[in-house]
């Protein structure tokens, strides 16, 4: 697929997506990163690190998080996203579900639209990404974690995000997949849905995995925030192991060689 002026091999290859977040509050880096000075010094050292594209969030969505205003986080994010496309040639992710956000954001020269409640939350959000041809990532959620038969009605609640995409004239192309680990799943479900990965190839579309220093490998480990790199590491290699196209992680340079390595085990290892 390609986004922005970047070919991704989705098929053979696991990219790093990294997170540069404009917000005070969010839970692992929340107000590192606030002036565009720092953004861009950020932006650029995570493409040294070997970054593919940078996914730029302007409210937090940690659990119990405060909704912001569109033009709060219009106004977080804006600046951000022109300085990035005039210094660098990255392609450019925007976390928001919102889509008056998404609008100023694609016309600003966003390239995707990572969107945590899959074009359920706003009506709007399809038709905006259609209309200026932008990919988008659809992330597993709901409001809550009640479930029957959890890894089917994942799948199925994936399935009608897709469908929605696919209705308002988004190409198939075009279209990246997210269980959304950290939404509206406990614990176990979690480590379920992780272990559980390749399930989503089933539904024919690239996946991401977005991990990073998340409860869920806080909880299996007993570690603040600040001590969970190992852990998503880990995360990373079975999410190579299980086919995903994307990992969103806070630390690229540990993750892409923890890629890589995983990568050439996978591929040279299995040579006679």
């Amino acid at each position: 697929m390609k986004i922005g002026s970047k070919e991704f091999d989705c098929k053979n290859e696991t990219y790093v997506m990294g997170i540069l977040n404009v917000t005070p509050d969010s839970f692992s880096d929340g107000g590192k990163y606030q002036g565009i000075d720092h953004c861009l010094w950020h932006v650029e050292q995570m493409l040294k690190d070997g970054l593919d594209l940078v996914d730029v969030g302007g409210e937090s969505t940690r659990p119990g998080y405060t909704q912001i205003s569109d033009q709060e986080e219009i106004e977080r994010i804006l600046p951000v996203i022109v300085a990035i496309k005039k210094h660098f040639d990255v392609p450019i992710s925007v976390d928001t579900y919102k889509s008056k956000v998404a609008l100023q954001a694609l016309q600003a020269g966003a390239d995707l639209i990572n969107d945590i409640w899959g074009f359920q939350y706003d009506q709007d959000m399809a038709r905006v990404v259609k209309q200026y041809q932008a990919c988008c990532c659809l992330m597993h959620n709901r409001c809550n974690c009640q479930y029957q038969d959890f890894v089917p009605e994942v799948l199925q609640d994936l399935q009608k995000m897709i469908d929605t995409a696919k209705a308002a004239g988004i190409l198939d192309d075009q279209i990246i997949i997210d269980p959304g680990v950290g939404f509206a799943k406990s614990f176990q479900q979690n480590l379920i849905i992780t272990n559980q990965l390749e399930q989503l190839l089933s539904l024919g579309y690239p996946v991401l995995l977005g991990t990073s220093r998340k409860s869920m490998i806080g909880n299996a480990l007993q570690l603040p925030i600040d001590q969970r790199e190992e852990g998503t590491l880990a995360t990373t290699v079975m999410a190579v192991m299980k086919g995903a196209s994307f990992v969103r992680v806070h630390n690229v340079l540990a993750n892409k060689r923890a890629i890589q390595m995983t990568k050439a085990i996978v591929t040279q290892g299995s040579r006679l």
